[in-house]
């Protein structure tokens, strides 16, 4: 993405697609952080019914994991678009399409695990069931992936809109 300046302290995007692609950018990377740490922990913290915060929490990653979707999947497209096959050895196209395939894994692979963990383990709480070893050994590497997808996040922020 190309940005001008008009003065050291604003920048300007020059088309609409590019103020497309700093939005998309912003609510995906955006809402990796205010999800997973922020809203989450104070959630589990708040919620004494760990299993409704939970169910909640899924939830708000599965809304997310769809924003990083369609986010990703516009910003690779932008990519190809303005820089065609050259966009493949850029840096920060790598970066987007390493955090698109983490949320596509997350979301179609994991995920849907977990939630079949939970439904086998009924009617008790996944984590009081025969499931509880398998179920963390998911979540943790769920939570290695997004936290990988975050820090990507963060790196291509810090590279998109750098002054």
């Amino acid at each position: 993405m190309r940005w001008t300046r008009s003065s050291p302290e604003r920048v300007i995007l020059k088309t609409i697609p590019q103020y497309l692609a700093a939005l998309a950018i912003v609510v995906w990377v955006g809402g990796l952080w205010a999800i997973g740490y922020l809203a989450v922990p104070v959630l589990f913290h708040g919620q004494p019914d760990k299993q409704l915060a939970g169910m909640l929490a899924g939830q708000m990653f599965v809304a997310l994991g769809y924003v990083g979707m369609i986010s990703g999947t516009y910003l690779l497209l932008l990519r190809l678009g303005i820089s065609g096959q050259a966009a493949l050895r850029e840096p920060l196209f790598s970066a987007i399409a390493a955090m698109l395939v983490i949320s596509l894994f997350i979301q179609f692979g994991i995920q849907p695990l977990m939630a079949d963990l939970k439904i086998q383990a009924l009617p008790l709480d996944v984590m009081q069931s025969a499931f509880a070893e398998r179920f963390r050994m998911w979540h943790g590497l769920s939570s290695i992936l997004y936290l990988t997808e975050s820090l990507l996040g963060a790196w291509l922020v810090a590279k998109t809109f750098r002054a």
